[in-house]
Formats: C-alpha cells, structure tokens, sequence
C-alpha cells in the first residue's frame, strides 16, 4: 500500500476517487470537492489548504481516501474552537496553522474516511489515521480535527484516542409519509395549526413554489440563486465563499442532486433555497431573498424541502447548522461528533477535562430540546 498527500484533488480520477466515497453524501463526490478547488472557494485567499491523504495499491486502484486541509483560521467549520486559538494565544502559543478533515463550509455528518469497503478497509482506514496525525505531528501543527464524523469513522477516531466533541443539530425523518397533510397529523393540535398557519401566510401573498433541480436551472436561475447565497452573507456572516462559476460547475457535474427551491411572485422570482440531495437525505444549504414575506423562510427552507423528501422517499432532511425553531416544525434535536487531536499536552489534558464538562452539558441540553417535539405523545418516539 502507497500513502500518499495530494495538494488537489484533481490528482485522482474522479472515476477512482468516488468508488471509495460512494454516492450517499454528495459533498463527498470527487465534482463537489473538485469544484471548490478549481473555482477559487478554497486555497491560499481563504485559508483551506488541500492536504488530501490517499492510499494506492500496487496497482495504483485507490484504497482510500481522507479530505484533508491545512487551515490558518477557523472559518467555515461550524466546530467553534475559537476559544482554544485565543488560550493558545494568551499563553503566546501559535494554534494555527492546523489540519483539518472536513468538507469545506459544510456542516453535514457523513464519512471522512473513504475506502473500497472490502476486508481490507480497517487497515486502509488505520494507516489512513496514523498518517494524517504523523504528518500533522512533522508540520509542528497544533492540532488536527475531524469534523461532522459519522458513527463508524467517530468509532474509529475514539479507538485511536481522539478526543470526541458532541455537538447538537436539527434533522427531520422520514417515517414513511404519504403527503404533507399525513405529517401533520402526526402534530399535536397547536403545533399542526401553527404550520398551516405559516404556510397559509405565503399563499396569501401569491407566491409560487417550484423545484429546480441543477442540470433543469436556467443561466439566469443559477445567477439569480448565487446572489441569494451571496447577498445574505454579506448581510449575516460577513463573506461568501462560493462563486457563481462553483454552482454553475456543480450545476452541469452533479446535475440532479443540486436541488432549488424557487419562490416567484408575480413571474419573478423573490427568494430561493440551496440544497443538495444524497441517496437518502437532502441537505439545506443556503437560502436568501429579494423580498421578505410573512413566513417564507420556512416554507422554502422547511416545508418545501420536507414535501420534496417525501414525493422522493428520502428518509432524511437535514436543513443545516443550528436553529432551535425548527423544532416545532418536525426537525429533532441529533448528535453530531468531532474528534481532535491536540499535540500540546498541557493543553491536551485541558481541552479533554473541558470537552467531559462540554459534552455533559450538551447531553442535557439535547435532552431538554427533545420535550419540545411538536409530535404527539404517541408518535414522539
């Protein structure tokens, strides 16, 4: 077995590449990852740096893969460690630069440890690992972190002594649904009529609802879409990353996973919602609008996206990072786990007593939000 790290995917045949990530997270295709690259969303300007780790056989088949960055900020991981870079810094330490496996601006749990899944997949997985923390360890970084882990890599990571992080989002299920009105009456009264409420409000206003899917979205759609991500932003979080040529790019690569949520009045469009679907689960990425309407956040980002799960029997919808609100709309607190490597032991030993008080702490916490579930009694379970 050849280990290898590669400053660009592109290094790798995406034919060879997306046989180890499979097809069942979109952000993991060899397109998406490959689209950030050649579109200028990632590298030196933004601080993501590719470092991604692969294995070859003799015959240089791909084994395995690791989508890895060597990153001088902490931006774009939705895993805060801010308050470690600052102790670093008071104590006069550097905490960047570090490494971090991850899908750039992407808050979605999934695999970060790709292989072929045959008998060999453990020991590929393994040096995989081992060579990610030796490299990082060479490079002097201070850390190396895996985010948004799935349950067998968060498994592995905690056999290799990583420190695990529990953070908490908002995921709907699918529980076998006929339509929208099947969903609901699973509600308890109040909750149900709230909903129906809220989506009453955008029909009033004359607003038409549509599904976009990327290889169907005209080139004014596509620019159109941009700006929503763009302008909200530069409105809320202070800089978009992705360029209109990076959603073109995945608009003709991924096609039918690339999903819109378009809200038109009148003939023109005033607010849309970003997606991308897997084999199971569509995940919300990024919405804005040119107009505010009474509740049209929700029925874009929520509603439209919980309709389209069911017309395509997706059994999961995850809408993104945080947001205590779409609680009530049928989205259940969920477990997401990082795990990190320190290489200072004083800070080491710190950061693993804080993450045993932070990670108590956020059990309760996913406790308490669960009593809120819009569901009934009967069907809370």
């Amino acid at each position: 077995m050849e280990l290898q790290i590669l400053t660009s995917i592109d290094a790798v045949e995406a034919a060879q590449w997306n046989r180890v990530a499979g097809t069942g997270n979109p952000f993991l295709r060899h397109e998406f990852l490959a689209a950030l690259e050649r579109n200028g969303c990632v590298g030196q300007k933004h601080g993501w740096l590719p470092r991604h780790l692969v294995a070859f056989d003799a015959h240089r088949a791909l084994l395995g893969a690791v989508p890895m960055y060597l990153k001088d900020n902490s931006y774009g991981e939705f895993v805060f460690d801010w308050s470690w870079a600052d102790a670093y810094q008071r104590y006069g330490l550097p905490y960047y630069p570090k490494s971090v496996v991850a899908v750039p601006y992407t808050p979605a749990t999934g695999p970060r440890i790709l292989t072929a899944g045959d008998a060999d997949g453990e020991h590929v997985a393994s040096a995989l690992i081992q060579l990610a923390q030796e490299w990082s360890a060479s490079e002097n970084l201070s850390s190396l972190h895996w985010l948004f882990t799935n349950e067998q890599d968060t498994t592995r990571l905690r056999e290799q002594h990583f420190m695990l992080r529990l953070g908490c989002q908002f995921h709907w299920r699918n529980a076998g649904y006929r339509d929208f009105e099947d969903y609901l009456s699973c509600f308890s009264s109040r909750k149900r009529k709230k909903v129906r409420r809220e989506r009453r409000y955008v029909d009033e206003a004359g607003i038409d609802m549509r599904i976009v899917h990327g290889d169907e979205a005209t080139d004014s759609e596509l620019h159109i879409m941009h700006e929503f991500y763009r302008t909200t932003f530069d409105k809320k979080w202070g800089h978009a990353t992705l360029t209109a040529d990076f959603f073109r790019d995945i608009a003709q690569s991924m096609g039918q996973q690339l999903v819109f949520v378009i809200a038109s009045r009148g003939g023109r469009i005033v607010a849309g919602a970003i997606c991308l679907r897997g084999d199971d689960t569509l995940y919300g990425r990024h919405w804005g609008c040119y107009e505010d309407y009474h509740s049209l956040h929700f029925e874009a980002c929520y509603y439209q996206g919980i309709e389209y799960c069911i017309r395509q029997g997706l059994s999961r919808f995850e809408p993104g990072a945080q947001g205590e609100h779409k609680i009530s709309r049928g989205f259940l607190p969920t477990a997401t786990w990082s795990a990190h490597w320190i290489a200072h032991d004083g800070f080491r030993e710190s950061i693993a007593r804080y993450l045993d008080q932070e990670t108590a702490a956020m059990r309760d916490y996913i406790d308490e939000l669960a009593t809120h579930s819009p569901f009934k009694e009967s069907q809370a379970a």
